[in-house]
């Protein structure tokens, strides 16, 4: 059996990025091979296996077929007498088509060192165009690699393009469009992501819900140096939306709880929380308690960060913060609690959350 370093790893090295995922491909190999050296089987459809110390992933050398539509539509070939050349071609793009053997040579049959250094992303073959995934794929290398300078090849895109055109794309299942999705709301760029599918036309096909217009660019952009967290990142995005269509969208891709709650009420109280400054103490506390900040104030600090990237001041912000710690610090005594029951409680409570946060106000506007 012959070992090589695969993919990512590679790629990164040759950039200068810190490696921190390293994946192997084993040509003349089999199964029982595997086994017999320590290593535990994985893989579900094709024969993946983890090392026995390192725990990273060993895929024997496949080729693949495509037998129907989808990503999901091909067969695969696992033999020892696949080459690494032949493993490789599969690949999506000559960047991630590249090999180092156990020695160090680099093995670069499709020209990925020559893409490098001249900022392509360039599918590998023309069987690129028989797994739609690659299209997100591809627009999320170029979210991820922007800040160099990469761009996606013209023949490239011509082909991203076909597959919108012939409804490849369109066999994607939502939860693998979600999946690409929130991988790229983490990259440095990840405006980039929404352009290129926009560029080839995949965005209207499987984000139609979204509008996608300069100001939702202009908000990713900006949400980046605020937050890593995708939930704060996807209500920057979604605020631009219609409720109705952003509500569609989570649904239909089964976005996580997190990210649909924090998107909706982003979409809901964004102007109300950039007008935030112009209110008194019963309308600062309305805007808490539509957001239920002080019950949830980590979420509530989430919110604050995509719509400060959607245009709430600084200012603004630092106030809103403020009158939720002003508002969880009220509690009324027990001589009063003992003098209340039922909602004359929750009333009392509110009456004393609204003059603390007028004399917040006060003190504010005086400053």
């Amino acid at each position: 059996m012959q070992v090589y370093l695969v993919g990512g790893a590679v790629r990164d090295e040759l950039l200068g990025r810190a490696v921190t995922e390293r994946d192997w491909v084993v040509v003349g190999g089999t199964p029982a091979d595997m086994e017999r050296a320590g290593y535990r089987p994985v893989g579900r459809e094709f024969p993946v296996f983890l090392h026995p110390q390192t725990n990273e992933e060993y895929a024997l050398a496949r080729l693949e077929r495509k037998t129907g539509p989808g990503y999901r539509g091909f067969t695969m070939q696992f033999s020892p007498e696949v080459t690494l050349e032949e493993d490789l071609l599969r690949r999506d793009l000559t960047i991630n088509a590249m090999a180092r053997s156990p020695e160090g040579t680099l093995i670069d049959p499709y020209g990925g060192r020559k893409d490098l250094h001249e900022r392509q992303l360039r599918h590998v073959s023309a069987a690129f165009v028989e797994d739609p995934v690659r299209v997100l794929r591809v627009a999320r290398f170029a979210a991820r690699f922007a800040e160099l300078g990469f761009r996606v090849a013209p023949e490239t895109y011509s082909l991203m393009r076909a597959m919108v055109a012939n409804g490849e794309v369109a066999a994607l299942v939502p939860e693998r469009v979600w999946q690409e999705l929130e991988r790229a709301l983490r990259e440095p760029s990840p405006e980039v992501f929404f352009d290129t599918l926009q560029d080839c036309g995949a965005l209207a096909v499987l984000l139609p819900e979204l509008r996608w217009q300069a100001a939702d660019r202009d908000a990713l952009r900006a949400v980046v140096p605020l937050s890593g967290d995708t939930s704060v990142r996807f209500a920057a995005l979604g605020a631009g939306s219609a409720e109705a269509g952003l509500a569609a969208l989570c649904e239909r891709l089964r976005a996580p709880n997190p990210h649909r709650e924090l998107a909706l009420l982003c979409l809901r109280l964004q102007q109300r929380i950039a007008a935030a400054s112009a209110l008194d103490g019963a309308g600062l506390l309305e805007l808490l308690e539509s957001a239920d900040a002080v019950r949830r104030p980590e979420r509530f600090e989430r919110l604050l960060c995509a719509c400060r990237a959607r245009g709430t001041a600084p200012d603004t912000a630092s106030l809103l913060r403020a009158a939720v710690a002003a508002a969880a610090a009220v509690a009324l005594s027990r001589e009063r609690m003992a003098q209340l029951n039922g909602p004359a409680i929750a009333a009392a409570l509110r009456a004393a959350r609204t003059e603390q946060l007028t004399r917040l106000q006060s003190e504010r506007r005086r400053s």
